[in-house]
């Protein structure tokens, strides 16, 4: 589809660059984004990408509407061209599935769930063709997944599994949300996985939860000293299942300061990884273990 470009309200641009999510669609909101940063465009307040569209915020005392548009329309060429490459980083995050507290928590509100009779992994695992929750935490984990955009809440990380589409795991939203959600909940809603970096409300089907702290708005925890949000947009995300203790011994050093995610820098070009994605997916993690 081409661009669509709409105002909202007198101080902001939306731009939806697809009506499907894609990793296309995500570098091409991306390059955009990035150019207009690099145009230093006069009046621009606050650059915003999301999924598969992006968000402009300006002043109309600064530059007109209408002019405004023009300046978005005038990059669009350009970034149609962008090289469809970013240097990032993958990181480990360990989960463990089917945790006390999150099961807790569904137990609670199975009036709201389409399945009042399953916990929400039974469900998802069922709905998406899998014989065993097992096999579906085997095949949430096994592929790695791109951050995509980090919001809605401070910190909360928006995750595509970078599978073919038909491999996807899609799992509807609760048919009402929940008012309660652990902090650092593992979760699914739509094609979108997330972690809940706060406790609160929600709607995405929950998996399991991580003892690695997501977000710190004092900056106390050791790798969050520069920035309170550990996810930015290019992160690359490989979930590593573990059990309680491993989970109790985790959370003890997340306390003690004594943790550290293991995180491997790496280029990813959309362009080879399109070629032989699980080969491609094979060598990201390759670098994050040290094979």
């Amino acid at each position: 589809m081409s661009m669509r470009y709409s105002f909202g309200g007198d101080e902001h641009v939306f731009v939806e660059v697809n009506e499907e999510m894609s990793l296309e669609a995500f570098f091409k909101s991306l390059s955009i984004t990035n150019a207009v940063r690099e145009a230093n465009i006069r009046g621009v307040t606050e650059i915003c990408p999301a999924n598969a569209s992006f968000q402009i915020k300006f002043d109309p005392d600064v530059i007109k509407p209408d002019d405004m548009m023009a300046e978005l329309k005038s990059l669009e060429a350009a970034a149609e061209k962008a090289e469809a490459r970013i240097e990032t980083r993958i990181i480990e995050v360990p989960v463990f599935y089917q945790d006390p507290w999150t099961h807790e928590t569904l137990m609670r509100f199975r009036e709201r769930h389409q399945d009042p009779n399953s916990s929400d992994i039974e469900y998802a695992a069922r709905i998406n063709g899998y014989d065993t929750v097992d096999s579906f935490i085997e095949a949430h984990s096994g592929a790695p997944w791109f951050v995509s955009m980090v919001g809605f809440v401070s910190g909360l990380p928006f995750l595509y599994q970078m599978v073919e589409r038909q491999r996807q795991i899609e799992v509807p939203k609760y048919l009402r949300p929940r008012t309660d959600t652990p902090k650092q909940t593992v979760g699914i809603g739509g094609c979108f996985g997330c972690i809940y970096s706060v406790r609160g409300a929600g709607g995405y089907q929950m998996f399991g939860i991580t003892p690695m702290t997501i977000f710190d708005p004092t900056q106390e925890t050791n790798y969050l000293s520069d920035f309170m949000v550990f996810f930015r947009p290019g992160d690359i995300v490989k979930w590593k299942p573990i059990d309680r203790d491993e989970y109790d011994a985790t959370l003890a050093d997340v306390e003690a300061n004594r943790f550290t995610p293991r995180i491997h820098d790496v280029t990813f070009d959309l362009e080879e990884y399109e070629k032989d994605i699980d080969g491609y997916n094979a060598k990201l993690m390759e670098g994050l273990y040290g094979n």
